[in-house]
């Protein structure tokens, strides 16, 4: 089966290949003989009924610095498309909740994956809290008082803006912190939406799991520890990745939100486990695809691409 595939992206010039997912599936992509197509999402227009885009027939190689070869760019109706993976890096903004409503009216015709119309109902940071007995002590407002209150109550505490990604504006807030006034301030100038505030877990210094479950069912997991003096693990913030395997607790995770992620059409996500709390659940461009490949794990790709040709078939 050849299947012609859009990758909508950050533009692949700018991507780290060492930890790029989008680039481990369309090398994937490229190994089983499918038409690779590269574009941005600002290139997305909606004529009539119709929605297009200019694809650029697109080559990838495993070589950091020599990883592309685009071709000439082409106006194309995406309902010629067989596969389009949704890929481009948030911020979750209005522009990437338009690309979404482009998207969702060629779904599931093109298969785009994730499911447009879910990625938009499942902001990462609120969807978690349809499981929230699995979370730690979670608020999102920007209510002080609410704040002040759920402090009192917890101490140490963790702020973040609720649409924030890859661990920008992270804050550890402890219970006699100083700061604590200037940083209120800071996020109600700066954030015009709600906050998270959750309790601080301690036992963040040892990692912050992220877990890639392929339709529905666990595929892999990377811990990812902190750097030294930092709160934040992700690997774009210095956050180093480290073989791991699954807890009692992470696999009855996976179980709970599983079925749900399945029914959604949400067919490549990534959670954030710490120390056995859920934290969040990431639906628009996950990474740890290659990490956990590069540390012995499986290679997801492949059981992505087993799942799209799967629905292809169907």
């Amino acid at each position: 089966m050849s299947l012609k595939v859009a990758v909508q992206m950050d533009h692949i010039s700018s991507i780290n290949i060492l930890g790029d997912s989008a680039f481990a599936l369309m090398l994937e992509a490229q190994a089983r003989g499918h038409t690779l197509y590269h574009y941005t999402p600002d290139r997305l227009a909606l004529r009539g009924d119709k929605v297009f885009a200019a694809l650029e027939p697109v080559t990838v190689r495993d070589e950091k610095g020599n990883h592309f070869t685009l071709g000439a760019p082409e106006r194309m109706d995406l309902s010629s498309i067989d596969v389009i993976l949704m890929r481009q890096d948030p911020p979750f903004d209005m522009a990437y909740v338009a690309a979404t409503h482009l998207l969702e009216k060629i779904h599931p015709h093109t298969l785009v994956v994730n499911n447009p119309a879910e990625v938009r109902n499942a902001p990462e940071k609120l969807f978690v809290t349809e499981f929230s007995d699995l979370m730690p002590p979670t608020l999102i407002t920007r209510d002080r008082a609410e704040i002040d209150a759920f402090r009192e109550e917890h101490g140490d505490i963790v702020m973040k803006p609720l649409f924030g990604h890859g661990g920008a504006a992270v804050f550890r807030i402890t219970q006699d912190d100083l700061n604590y006034g200037s940083l209120y301030d800071f996020f109600a100038a700066t954030f015009r939406e709600p906050w998270v505030i959750q309790r601080f877990l301690p036992n963040v210094k040892h990692g912050d799991k992220r877990i890639l479950l392929v339709d529905g069912e666990f595929a892999g997991a990377v811990n990812r520890v902190p750097a030294p003096g930092d709160l934040r693990s992700n690997m774009v913030r210095g956050g180093s990745p480290a073989e791991s395997d699954l807890s009692d607790r992470e696999r009855e995770i996976c179980a709970r939100i599983g079925p749900a992620l399945k029914a959604k059409g949400l067919l490549l996500v990534g959670i954030d486990v710490i120390d056995g709390n859920l934290t969040e659940i990431n639906v628009t461009a996950p990474t740890g695809i290659r990490a956990i490949k590069r540390l012995g794990g499986p290679d997801i790709a492949i059981r992505v691409w087993d799942v799209i040709e799967a629905r292809r078939r169907g």
